[in-house]
């Protein structure tokens, strides 16, 4: 395996570990719901709740702040890197576009990502961690 193939091998895990982090930071969400409606004890589970709404913080703290998630510029690095194509922008806002052909200007994902940390946050006192 040559240098080139090695940073797109590099630059697809990150995007896995990038597209993961999503996933758990949504589906998290809507587990906890589903979970409070279920009455699945893991749900409470204090740990996974605490990692989830630091998750979701740090998202909201970027989107403030207009800072790129690091796993989006590393990324786009080790693409660079082995002469692949890169993207501007954020990593959500890109794979919107790319899958649903929507667009929208920063502000919007910024306005979606603090709502979506309220709602992280209200599922704290809606479906309480055990202690």
């Amino acid at each position: 395996m040559d240098t080139k193939q090695l940073y797109l091998v590099a630059a697809d895990a990150t995007l896995f570990i990038h597209a993961s982090f999503v996933g758990f930071v949504v589906f998290g969400l809507i587990l906890v719901f589903v979970g409070k409606l279920f009455s699945w004890s893991w749900v409470r589970n204090r740990r996974f709740r605490i990692i989830h709404l630091a998750a979701i913080g740090i998202v909201v703290l970027q989107s403030w702040f207009s800072v790129i998630c690091p796993l989006t510029l590393w990324e786009m690095e080790l693409r660079d890197r082995a002469g692949d194509v890169t993207y501007p922008g954020s990593f959500v806002a890109h794979w919107l576009e790319t899958l649903l052909y929507y667009r929208a200007p920063e502000w919007v994902f910024i306005l979606l990502y603090t709502l979506f940390g309220a709602l992280v946050v209200g599922s704290w006192f809606w479906v309480r961690p055990r202690p």
